[in-house]
């Protein structure tokens, strides 16, 4: 008797103290735990892995989460997907084709799981779409477009051809190829590729900068032309919000001096594009925002969101929770909602962390 309590305790180590508790999906294109798309951004991707099936027979599921440990579980999220993918049966029974992107938001990992079918043909080419599509996404806090962005990827890699290009003649897809070969290498050059692919333009805009924030001025007390001062000589006549500002790139500042009456003239130029807000305490573009969703939405309920705020000029911080809309419910969405193929996963695919 002692024996076999000591075999069952011996067995009862090895296993797991509570197993993982997988999602219930609401249909097998979109299913946003996380609560990071909107109604639209949904009904868009949801659009995309439609015509996927529809052209292709391939099911691509979109999967968002806040944590993993929402779900009983804490390990690494590569044994996570397989049971999710195989618990759900993503993809074709016969042809284990299926495809699942999973992002776990909190936990900042992701995985693209991929069925059987494909062998280890594909963790090479999700692995790239992942590093060099999705993650640069992710790390600046776009989740909807790193997903849009990777799903279109994804879907080329697997079937050769982007959304929208299913039956386009071949001259038609190698031109759309190229032009998307030439939007990256412009996007990943940066300034230098405007500089040597675009130099009448790149001109005409550092002219038009010049004109617009150099232009002569006159001092309104006296008169007297006023000089422009560089960003080392231009602090002294900040005052610590705009510094900040300045500090955070959110802002840049022009100061004018008179050289006779001291007077000086200071300018603001926002950035175009920003992840500071306006401080309504200090007025200045240093406010930071942290959201953590801590209900998810689902098509029967709305969910809830806290934003955590905290300035970084007068230092002042505060929260806010909010509610998040419930997911709708489309047309298209319902004929979707029967479930999935019934396929499965051996481990397939690409992971990755941001």
């Amino acid at each position: 008797m002692r024996l076999f309590l000591s075999i069952v305790l011996l067995i009862l180590s090895f296993a797991p103290a509570q197993a993982q508790n997988y999602p219930s999906y609401s249909e097998i294109y979109v299913n946003d735990f996380a609560g990071v798309l909107d109604d639209d951004q949904r009904k868009r991707l949801r659009s995309t892995l439609q015509e996927l099936k529809e052209k292709r027979g391939i099911e691509f599921t979109v999967v968002t989460l806040n944590t993993l440990q929402d779900h009983n579980y804490s390990g690494a999220i590569e044994p996570f997907a397989t049971g999710l993918f195989n618990s759900w049966g993503v993809g074709d029974a016969s042809k284990n084709d299926g495809v699942m992107l999973l992002a776990v938001i909190q936990d900042r990992v992701m995985r693209i799981e991929v069925g059987s079918g494909y062998g280890t043909s594909m963790n090479g080419p999700m692995q790239r779409v992942i590093d060099g599509t999705i993650l640069p996404q992710f790390r600046d806090g776009n989740y909807p477009e790193g997903l849009f962005s990777g799903v279109e990827e994804a879907i080329y890699q697997i079937t050769g051809a982007y959304p929208g290009d299913y039956d386009a003649p071949q001259y038609e897809q190698i031109a759309k190829r190229g032009w998307r070969w030439a939007e990256g290498l412009i996007s990943g050059l940066g300034a230098f590729a405007w500089a040597v692919l675009a130099p009448i333009g790149f001109g005409l805009w550092r002219v038009w900068k010049f004109i617009s924030r150099r232009r002569p001025r006159k001092c309104p007390n006296d008169g007297t032309w006023m000089i422009w001062l560089g960003e080392k000589d231009d602090d002294a006549h900040l005052i610590k919000g705009q510094i900040r500002e300045e500090g955070l790139k959110s802002a840049d500042y022009d100061v004018w001096l008179c050289p006779a009456c001291d007077h000086s003239h200071v300018i603001r130029h926002g950035a175009w594009f920003s992840s500071y807000s306006k401080c309504p305490r200090c007025t200045f573009h240093t406010l930071q925002t942290e959201t953590t969703v801590l209900t998810s939405p689902t098509t029967s309920s709305t969910g809830k969101a806290k934003d955590d705020y905290h300035c970084l000029n007068c230092d002042e911080s505060w929260s806010a929770t909010r509610t998040l809309a419930k997911i709708s419910k489309s047309s298209s969405s319902s004929s979707s909602s029967g479930g999935f193929g019934g396929g499965s996963s051996s481990g397939g695919g690409a992971s990755g962390s941001w």
